[in-house]
């Protein structure tokens, strides 16, 4: 069991919630002011996207990204920011008659392009979605190839900044391990274990299991799971000897029929880490866990 954690919470996404949750953040003010009741409730790390003021849509807008992370700078607020690379891999396609009119949800660029606002803006943490995945039920697919991701890695390496591995299956974790073996992540390594998406692993004991064991040693790693399983997958981590994540990115509830915030979120898992046993880590323990500059 892990005795001392991690609370990651991630703030609020890029997928179809506004509208379906009162307090969504959208504008960089609600996002960066989520980020900081998130670290005020205990998270070390804010992961997060930004969103079109207007439309609730996610965006790749580096002005965006920019007055999000000065907001929470000029706030002082001790948390490590994590900023998403995940936008610019989808794709929509189009009819069976014509697979290649790809539809308006389609956001493809290249893998540098992706990670224009991380060069910009140099977080302490930007996100690598490491595998090609199926998402949802409709003709969505999030594309990354082994050549981007490589690309991708190696310029994240460059710029110094911790990529956190996202892995949404087994063959993710196991293309993220290529990359561990081949230099291109700079040890320790960081792992995310994304549970419940559809269509990737689902959200099972077995499921987070199977990928911690896959997991480099000497690396560090954290799960979560989405929707009403968010708060077991963190009990799950813990006790499996990992971090953890939570947050409107993945869950709009509290409990069933009350709205969540990610302070409450948060203070929920704080609750079951400490329940279990363990202890929640600041942000300063936290760098040093991870490896991070100071």
């Amino acid at each position: 069991m892990k005795k001392n954690v991690i609370i990651s919470c991630a703030v609020t996404g890029a997928g179809d919630t506004v509208g379906k949750h009162p307090d969504i953040p959208v504008t960089p003010e609600q996002i960066a002011s989520a980020a900081i009741e998130a670290a005020n409730a205990g998270a070390a790390i804010a992961h997060m996207h930004v969103r079109d003021p207007e439309t609730g849509k996610g965006t790749r807008d580096n002005e965006l990204y920019k007055e999000v992370v000065s907001r929470i700078k000029d706030s002082g607020t001790d948390v490590i920011i994590n900023l998403t690379s995940g936008m610019g891999g989808d794709i929509e396609i189009g009819p069976e008659d014509n697979l290649f009119e790809f539809g308006p949800n389609t956001d493809f660029v290249n893998a540098i392009e992706r990670l224009s606002h991380v060069e910009e803006l140099l977080p302490d943490i930007c996100s690598l979605d490491c595998g090609t995945l199926n998402f949802g039920d409709g003709n969505m697919i999030y594309v990354g190839t082994p050549q981007q991701l490589r690309i991708g890695a190696k310029k994240i390496q460059d710029l110094g900044v911790k990529p956190e591995l996202e892995v949404f299956d087994t063959g993710h974790m196991w293309f993220a391990n290529k990359m561990h073996e081949e230099g291109l992540l700079d040890k320790p390594a960081l792992y995310q274990i994304c549970l419940g998406i559809p269509y990737g692993a689902p959200a099972s004991t077995a499921s987070m299991k199977n990928m911690v064991d896959m997991v480099p040693e000497g690396s560090n790693w954290a799960a979560f799971g989405i929707g009403a399983l968010q708060m077991p997958m963190v009990a799950q981590a813990v006790l499996l000897g990992g971090h953890v994540r939570v947050g409107l990115e993945d869950n709009l509830y509290l409990e069933k029929g009350v709205y969540a915030s990610n302070g409450s979120l948060v203070e929920k898992a704080t609750s079951i880490i400490n329940n279990l046993g363990a202890n929640v880590m600041t942000p300063k323990e936290a760098r040093i866990e991870l490896g991070l500059k100071s």
